[in-house]
């Protein structure tokens, strides 16, 4: 097969940066594959992209109107000729389907999205059928999707969408004397919460009997100023804002522990890149994270929204920071058994086969 994989953006989030890993899949079991991204964004992703020797297409401007962006995919899909389509995240999921309804290609589709504005679900409902094959990139993002597109079970295939790492030493333990290193990787955006970590940092500010701690935070996006404004004022001077990570590796082996306040998630990546360092996660209750995180054991779940409800964790954590070492290899002990490369080729292989059917 020929495979024009077709994505919203380059932008360095959980979307793209794994492309290298799946097309690996792609091409080890005989396919070719092409990428190409509606439009670039912040780039974030080009450059891993690159050193996986990925071919790599920006089709067009941010700012470019819808007519002029369907135009540049069909003229790119012609150009590769493939056989198949694989289309990642909405816009280019609607895009691919029209383009693929036009030149009578197939189209499997993969969703990662936990929550979809009113608009793009009403429109991915009426052209669900323009898709073959439905992915969800979660066992959780899958049930949604059957769920909210109204699919028989026939049309929607799993492919987690992280693969753990399987050489990367764990991050060090914490010992005695040490600050506790609270880390968080993710957009600056409402939906990941951060607004609520902050307010629950201010709950554990005059908490006595914690061991000392450090929060790093990062990512970078559109709610930076707002929150570092709220720690200055709040006198959270425990917390900082890193910008965007290159090294995911290296950010998260400075830390302890991982923090994930999310509002809404699918299947959260980083939460579970932390998990493969050996770092027990304080998430919240959504998307596949309600289902990898066991309370007391590689973590504690917290409901979404809550800033109290997280404080309480964080102090449970910070009374004894002895524990989070063990509740650490367990957590990655599990994910290295759930999310290896041999499961992350099993289901990309399944999905390869339906398409060549």
């Amino acid at each position: 097969m020929r495979i024009a994989y077709i994505i919203n953006t380059f932008e360095g989030g959980g979307a793209a940066l794994p492309i290298p890993a799946i097309a690996d899949v792609f091409r080890r079991h005989g396919n070719e594959v092409h990428v190409a991204a509606i439009c670039r964004r912040n780039g974030r992703a080009l450059p891993v992209l690159h050193a996986a020797g990925v071919p790599a297409t920006v089709l067009g401007a941010d700012d470019a109107p819808i007519p002029q962006q369907l135009h540049r995919l069909d003229a790119w899909v012609r150009s590769i000729r493939p056989t198949h389509l694989w289309t990642s995240l909405t816009r280019a999921t609607l895009l691919g389907e029209l383009v693929g309804a036009r030149q009578r290609i197939p189209v499997v589709s993969w969703q990662h999205n936990a929550f979809l504005r009113p608009a793009n679900l009403m429109l991915l409902r009426a052209m669900k059928n323009l898709s073959q094959v439905w992915v969800g990139d979660s066992a959780y993002v899958t049930a949604l999707t059957r769920q909210k597109l109204d699919l028989p079970a026939s049309r929607v295939m799993c492919w987690p969408i992280f693969r753990a790492w399987p050489d990367t030493a764990p991050a060090p333990e914490w010992r005695a004397g040490q600050v506790v290193q609270i880390g968080s990787l993710g957009r600056l955006h409402g939906s990941k919460g951060y607004d609520v970590l902050c307010r629950a940092l201010v709950h554990l500010r005059d908490v006595p009997g914690l061991s000392p701690y450090r929060v790093v935070i990062g990512g970078e996006g559109a709610e930076h100023d707002r929150l570092q404004a709220f720690c200055h004022r709040h006198g959270l001077s425990n917390v900082r804002f890193a910008g965007y990570v290159e090294d995911v590796q290296s950010f998260l082996r400075q830390c302890h522990m991982y923090v994930q306040p999310s509002r809404y998630e699918g299947f959260c990546i980083a939460a579970h890149e932390g998990m493969n360092m050996g770092l027990p996660v304080v998430g919240s209750a959504v998307g596949e994270m309600n289902q990898s995180i066991v309370d007391g054991v590689t973590g504690w779940k917290v409901a979404p929204g809550r800033p109290r409800q997280l404080a309480d964790r964080l102090e449970a954590a910070l009374r004894n920071p002895a524990q989070l070492a063990d509740m650490g290899h367990v957590a990655r002990e599990w994910g290295m058994r759930t999310f290896s490369a041999r499961a992350f080729d099993a289901a990309g292989a399944a999905i390869l086969r339906r398409m060549d059917t």
